[in-house]
């Protein structure tokens, strides 16, 4: 799968169903595998500022064909 192929698809809390926003960048470890990815959240407001912040890729549940489901960083697996 590609970068691209990913930022296609919206970020959801699998816990709270809350739009986590879109993936804008990645991370990636000295091994070539992806460590974090780089989420804008997205606002209903075109002028409100984007915040950005890091989601870590162990958070991550399952990758579907339209979104991505996301587990809260402190819940267990």
């Amino acid at each position: 799968m590609r970068l691209s192929d990913l930022q296609t698809k919206e970020i959801i809390n699998v816990t709270t169903g809350k739009r986590l926003g879109i993936i804008i960048d990645v991370i990636v470890d000295t091994n070539g595998t992806i460590k974090s990815l780089i989420l804008e959240e997205r606002r209903s407001r075109r002028l409100a500022p984007k915040e950005e912040y890091e989601l870590d890729w162990k958070q991550i549940s399952k990758i579907g064909d339209d979104i991505i489901l996301a587990r809260d960083k402190y819940e267990e697996k």
